[in-house]
């Protein structure tokens, strides 16, 4: 296993985001399962536990990943603003802003795309 403190520090962050999104998907089931709105709060859950071990994944895997920044900060994002949007909703029934659930799960589309394209790409040289 990787030892955290040895990855590459530009990507560390993404770990951090990880556990604090994966934190998020907890407290969004547990909040949907105890009074708020269980569609709403259910998928934004849904959404936090699918993206956080990938961004687990690419802050460990450091340099050997191309594009891993570029990935994980799209991920991050597109995270962000679908599950807080939903989240806002289910709260407080205003959006977080127009359209800003539609953007997070296009720019999480496009941060898997990313990955794929990195895959695709020659391995970088140390």
């Amino acid at each position: 296993m990787t030892d955290v403190a040895t990855t590459d520090p530009t990507l560390r962050w993404a770990i951090v985001v990880a556990g604090l999104i994966g934190a998020a998907g907890v407290a969004m089931a547990a909040a949907g399962a105890h009074g708020g709105d269980p569609h709403l709060l259910g998928t934004a859950s849904t959404i936090c536990f699918a993206h956080a071990p990938a961004l687990l994944a690419l802050g460990l895997a450091g340099r050997q990943v191309r594009l891993a920044q570029l990935s994980a900060a799209l991920l991050a994002l597109g995270t962000a603003l679908f599950a807080g949007d939903l989240t806002m909703r289910a709260f407080f029934g205003e959006r977080l802003f127009p359209m800003a659930a539609p953007i997070g799960g296009s720019t999480t589309i496009i941060a898997w795309l990313v990955i794929a394209i990195g895959a695709l790409l020659p391995r970088r040289r140390n």
